[in-house]
């Protein structure tokens, strides 16, 4: 969930590593922090508390920190409060580092080998800097010293690191923790995500766990934890600088909503062969009918897309699926079928859960697949196979336009694998494509709905059954997690079993309606909350429509729904959001890549 930027060259670095932590705001942060090597030889480190414009006016906009060799690091905390001792970088004895991840035999570590250390910080960090400087001390050069600590360190870091005497190098290491290297000419950088990068370089290493780097202006040499030295070539990343701009909208989330149109067309595109036909990789195919039951992985808003995949593989492909949190799935693994195939959705491809279910399945010897928005991802590059979302950067921390995107290829997939289903899905989605580009342009009627049924409510309730449950879900997430209100997705039919008792005079009651076969079920619930003086807003489909219904969205294959009727519900949580002031694209206490479990 932090940042990490790393510069080493001609160029003033710290106005690029700046630059560089502003582009991963997004994955969440409480603290931020630089350490450069000044013209003197010394590492001036500044740090700040809050967002990073605190660190720029402590900065002077970079200009007070002179030096072409420094690193950089946004923080969200895990060990210790947001604080500016706490903060990255940190330094011990002869070394200066960040690091994201977290040391999980931190305190076994200190009472070994650093119980006369009086440490300024409460975190994890500050172990491993210290544990660099005693190692070198008693006689190791500082790479046997990171090989040393990636030896003894359990848990997750992604690490750059300077050593007092040689501003002439950044060593970094990884495990589990993504990173990149970013290669340019006479100079290179370091970073966990390739927008921290790519307004100088589009060209980038791999780095994998259990390897650690050592990168000078002129050259990057990446080694095992053993020492033997690995040759790579650097990959072109797939990525446009404009990509990563608001343009004229006022946020990236109602920036990523009003994509949605353009992205579900770039995958028709992507997924069409020079026949015109939609198309899978022709193995991955044959390994999904080859197997006895498909089993989704996934977190939070992937995991909701998860649970609408279930419905596409089986309606679609008769193939029996289940969706499963990650977290759980992990710790609570269910008695597996004999032959499963796994696939994991992550917008990011760095969601540590996740990636803790990839490493037990794959250690089973089960076939994998990566529904990624990121090539070269860590869940990208060690699944059996990967199918991208073509969705471009998503910088929103709530998930728009990824997860659309995620409906629309396990949609691709499943009709590939259910060939005798009778769907023509390059025409539908094409047709949802439509639909949303006409949401989009109704969204004053959002806002004019969110300030009428949300601005004063301290919470609310999505309703629905089948598929429009799975929408609740995901409706009732971006509710809370943009607005803060406290919002809840509940099986319609389950209302009477307990939760109508939540149900007062005024209680907002979002209700959505898609599926001919649920129809009058899920409209007899709304009688029952209305009668309990709940103010209920219908979001249908046209065929399906009343004429007390708020929002009626055009017809769609009834399979396909839940991309279209999602939509309004990310407009009604922008707007609730924007109409309480709170920080949209930056709700507190939440991160846009989860990479510590």
């Amino acid at each position: 969930m932090c940042g990490i930027v790393g510069y080493i060259g001609k160029e003033e670095a710290a106005p690029i590593l700046l630059e560089g932590l502003s582009k991963l705001e997004y994955r969440g942060y409480d603290s931020a922090g630089l350490a450069v090597f000044a013209p003197s030889g010394d590492i001036v480190i500044k740090k700040a508390v809050g967002k990073l414009e605190n660190l720029y006016q402590k900065t002077e906009n970079g200009s007070a920190v002179q030096g072409v060799c420094g690193i950089g690091h946004t923080r969200w905390a895990t060990h210790g409060k947001p604080t500016e001792d706490n903060a990255h970088p940190h330094e011990g004895g002869r070394f200066v580092l960040v690091h994201n991840g977290i040391v999980e035999n931190e305190e076994f570590l200190r009472n070994k080998y650093l119980s006369d250390v009086e440490f300024k910080s409460e975190t994890d960090t500050e172990v491993i800097a210290w544990l660099l400087d005693k190692f070198t001390s008693s006689g190791e050069d500082p790479e046997m010293a990171i090989r040393h600590i990636m030896a003894e360190i359990q848990g997750s870091y992604a690490l750059a690191i300077l050593d007092k005497t040689n501003p002439d190098v950044i060593y970094a290491a990884k495990n589990k923790s993504p990173m990149l290297i970013g290669k340019g000419e006479g100079f290179n950088m370091i970073g966990s995500d390739s927008m921290a990068m790519i307004a100088h370089t589009n060209m980038f290493y791999e780095i994998n766990d259990g390897e650690y780097v050592v990168v000078t202006k002129d050259g990057v040499e990446i080694y095992t934890e053993y020492g033997k030295k690995m040759e790579r070539e650097p990959f072109k990343a797939e990525l446009d600088l404009s990509d990563t701009e608001k343009g004229t909208y006022p946020h990236f989330m109602l920036k990523e909503i009003e994509e949605q149109p353009s992205v579900i067309r770039r995958i028709i595109q992507q997924y069409t062969d020079d026949d015109g036909e939609m198309f899978i990789d022709e193995n991955i195919i044959n390994d999904i009918n080859e197997s006895d039951k498909v089993y989704i992985i996934a977190c939070g808003t992937s995991y909701h897309a998860g649970l609408v995949g279930k419905q596409f593989f089986e309606k679609m492909a008769k193939k029996p699926t289940d969706a499963y949190i990650a977290s759980e799935f992990v710790h609570n693994m269910p008695l597996l079928t004999e032959k499963p195939f796994f696939i994991f959705i992550s917008q990011s491809g760095e969601t540590a859960d996740s990636r803790s279910v990839m490493v037990k399945v794959k250690e089973m010897g089960y076939k994998t697949l990566t529904l990624t928005n990121v090539k070269g991802s860590t869940l990208s590059r060690e699944a059996t196979y990967t199918l991208l979302l073509y969705a471009g950067p998503e910088i929103a921390v709530a998930s728009t336009k990824a997860y659309t995107a995620q409906l629309a290829v396990l949609a691709i997939l499943a009709s590939k694998v259910g060939k005798e289903y009778d769907i023509n899905l390059k025409y539908e989605l094409s047709v949802a494509a439509n639909v949303i580009e006409t949401i989009c342009g109704e969204r004053e009627n959002y806002k004019y709905l969110a300030e009428k049924y949300l601005k004063d409510s301290r919470n609310a309730f999505y309703i629905g059954r089948g598929a429009d449950y799975y929408v609740c879900l995901e409706a009732a997430l971006k509710l809370k997690e943009i607005s803060y209100i406290q919002a809840e997705g509940f099986a319609a039919g389950e209302l009477k079993h307990g939760t109508i008792a939540l149900i007062e005079k005024d209680t907002p009651v979002i209700a959505v309606i898609t599926q001919e076969n649920i129809n009058l079920n899920t409209r007899s619930n709304i009688k029952e909350v209305r009668a309990r003086g709940a103010k209920v807003l219908v979001i249908s489909m046209r065929s399906l429509s009343l004429h007390r219904d708020k929002i009626v969205i055009n017809d769609v294959h009834e399979l396909l729904t839940p991309l279209v009727s999602v939509v309004p519900t990310q407009y009604i949580a922008y707007y609730a959001a924007l109409s309480r002031g709170r920080d949209i694209d930056k709700p507190r206490n939440l991160a846009k890549s989860v990479t510590v479990e």
